[in-house]
């Protein structure tokens, strides 16, 4: 059921109206229709340009690109790709193989020979040798190491070992002795020289020092501390006053410029940039969707025009060729066909068969005259003689006294 009284406007939980998302007021709403009209009325004559060469440009790519594509590939394969492959396989592979033949029989198969029978044999032979003069050399490095390690042993360590014994252990014991004494008197020494220079440096640079830094250094310390913090406070005074000078000069340069510059500038933005921005945004909506629809509404009022244009080509041309070809040219045809073309080419067939047989009856002559001719001028050719080869004859006829299987046969 329709109803017929306006629906209240949609209300927050508040109690406040909520506004429209789209800010759409009734001036859009009353140009939007004469809008749209004027750009399908645009729209139109090129939507159904444009439909028109879709469709000469499917028609051109269907019955002239595409065959004419078609014959320049199989052109293409039949003066490249297939010579090509041509060469490849009966040129390249061929002189290929003969030539990796050719290598095989004249370097691969001698120098294997080579290598099988001379150098492999050459070099065992080599090995053996050297494995015997190695064994050689190795026995007579042997012998040599065992008589030079006796003569070291008798020449060179039984004498250090003596000598190490019997003269360096006592002399290094003797000294160590001495060095223990004259190490004991130079300690004592050092410590009596080490205390006498800590006694002196005690009271010739510690004491005076300390009494230089208790009644002289520190004084003057405090005193320049003193002065230091007076300093101190004196610039945090004019860094004060200077830092009270620049944030008053900055508030004057910022409500300065807040009151000549931005003010205006957010004015400006506000009252003016912002709403023709609106503007133009609602423009330019209105516009792209009026193209839009004039688009589609063309492409369907240019669809229904093709169709139509479709139909009446169907049924002025289509239909009345079809209903030409269907009731007159197919019984002539046929007609044609029964009554002329089946007569002619019966009678080609059976004069194409009449002149087959006068050519095997003329060929079949022609090879008798000269079997007779071959036997005029060098005689009956010499039969072989025949041989038995112990074939069973010919089945001779069935007799009431004869017998036919392999158990009763005679």
């Amino acid at each position: 059921m329709v109803d017929l009284e306006k629906a209240p406007p949609a209300r927050s939980p508040e109690g406040e109206p909520v506004p429209r998302a789209d800010g759409e007021g009734c001036l859009v709403v009353a140009v939007r229709l004469p809008v749209r009209i004027v750009a399908l009325v645009l729209v139109l004559p090129v939507r159904m340009a444009w439909d028109a060469l879709v469709v000469a440009g499917r028609f051109l790519r269907d019955t002239v690109l595409r065959p004419v594509g078609r014959a320049l590939a199989w052109l293409g394969r039949a003066l490249f790709v297939w010579p090509l492959v041509g060469l490849w396989r009966y040129v390249v592979v061929p002189v290929a193989k003969g030539v990796g033949w050719l290598g095989n029989v004249l370097l691969v198969v001698p120098a294997v020979w080579v290598y099988r029978w001379v150098l492999t044999p050459v070099g065992r032979a080599l090995a053996w040798c050297c494995a015997g003069v190695g064994a050689v050399l190795t026995a007579l490095g042997r012998g040599l190491y065992a008589g030079l390690a006796w003569l070291g042993k008798v020449l060179l360590v039984v004498p250090a070992v003596w000598v190490y014994r019997w003269v360096l252990t006592p002399v290094g014991r003797a000294l160590a002795w001495c060095c223990a004494g004259v190490g004991a008197v130079l300690t004592a020494l050092g410590r009596g020289l080490y205390a006498g220079l800590a006694w002196l440096a005690r009271y010739l640079v510690v004491v005076p020092a300390g009494w230089l830094y208790a009644w002289v250094l520190t004084p003057i310390g405090h005193l320049l501390a003193w002065c230091g913090r007076g300093l101190a406070r004196c610039g945090r005074g004019v860094l004060w006053c200077l830092g009270k000078a620049v944030t008053g000069i900055g508030a004057v340069l910022y409500w300065t410029v807040r009151i000549l510059l931005v003010l205006p500038a957010l004015a400006v933005w506000r009252w003016v940039l912002a709403p023709v921005g609106r503007a133009l945004a609602v423009v330019g909506r209105e516009l792209l969707d009026a193209l839009g629809h004039a688009w589609r509404i063309a492409g369907h009022l240019s669809r229904a025009v093709g169709r139509a244009l479709a139909a009446l080509f169907r049924w002025t041309v289509a239909e009345p060729a079809r209903w030409v070809y269907r009731s007159v040219l197919t019984p002539v045809g046929h007609a044609v066909r029964d009554t002329v073309l089946r007569p002619l080419a019966e009678a080609a067939r059976a004069a194409g068969r009449a002149g087959r047989q006068a050519l095997r009856s003329a060929r079949l002559s022609v090879r008798q005259a000269r079997a007779d001719l071959r036997r005029t001028l060098f005689g009956e050719p010499e039969r072989p003689p025949s041989v038995d080869r112990r074939e069973p004859s010919g089945a001779k006829a069935r007799t009431l006294g004869s017998s036919t299987t392999a158990l009763t046969k005679d």
